[in-house]
């Protein structure tokens, strides 16, 4: 009998020895609770996009446009449990955008560019003007406008300030197409309206900006012509007579010249 009973707990003894430590989990499984939590932590973005009505694939834009709208629905219903969840589901989304942001990747490990990933070092000028050559075509064109308004000035001689105005207008439409290219693009979206959001925004961007650039220009140059002019005041005691006569020669001359190089090679 005692026989019996040693033989019969010797496998129990020494069975445990003999199995891997990667087979023990067989024998040792996990606490139902643990293992529950454990599948609630992997589900929880998953069900924070299902809650949003969303995908992963989608923009940031269509993210926080479906928020809106999930959330007004739940307020006009007064669903206080539902509001809960989407709150928490908004939140968990964010959280992971921001951390694939900060890794610089997105969905599927795709590379972002640095422009997005270090979203924090921008320009010291963020309106000044960005290197962006535009084709043969449009230099050729830029060049064209800024010689005839060069001719026409020194056909013309003493013209007052109106070619330059008729420069500015000119290089006005042609930066602003510029810009209009050049601007990345973007996925419309659309509002409770069926309005698309931002169109107005961004078209007002890019006048402000145009115009700016533009002034920038005839700044620079009748800044450089006073500058000038001083210094040859101070050095030869007197002002010569081509300076001070042909001023707005001088100026549309220069403007005419910065124009053409930021409209061709800056945005």
């Amino acid at each position: 009998m005692a026989a019996a009973t040693a033989t019969a707990a010797a496998p129990a003894v020494f069975a445990p020895a003999l199995v891997s430590p990667l087979s023990r989990r067989a024998f040792f499984p996990l606490p139902v609770n643990a293992a529950a939590a454990g599948a609630a932590d992997f589900n929880d973005d998953e069900s924070s996009y299902e809650i949003l009505g969303i995908t992963p694939l989608d923009s940031f834009d269509n993210m926080k446009l479906a928020y809106k709208r999930k959330r007004k629905e739940a307020e006009e219903t007064g669903d206080e449990d539902f509001l809960a969840k989407l709150e928490k589901a908004y939140d968990t989304v964010m959280m992971q955008q921001l951390q694939y942001r900060k890794k610089g990747v997105t969905y599927g490990s795709v590379e972002v560019s640095k422009d997005i990933k270090y979203a924090d070092n921008q320009p010291i000028v963020p309106w000044g003007p960005r290197p962006s050559k535009s084709a043969v075509k449009d230099v050729r064109i830029n060049m064209a406008i800024s010689a005839a308004i060069v001719v026409c000035i020194a056909i013309i001689g003493n013209a007052d300030w109106k070619p330059l105005q008729f420069l500015c207008f000119a290089f006005f439409y042609r930066i602003l197409q510029k810009l209009r290219v050049t601007e990345p693009p973007i996925t419309p979206i659309y509002n409770e309206y069926g309005e698309v959001e931002g169109r107005g925004v961004r078209m007002a961007k890019r006048v402000f900006r145009a115009l700016g650039l533009i002034f920038g220009c005839v700044f620079a140059a009748s800044l450089g012509y006073t500058i000038a002019l001083n210094l040859v005041e101070l050095s030869w005691q007197q002002t010569p007579r081509i300076v001070y006569y042909y001023q707005e020669l001088i100026v549309t001359a220069a403007a005419s010249v910065l124009l053409c190089i930021t409209a061709s090679y800056y945005r």
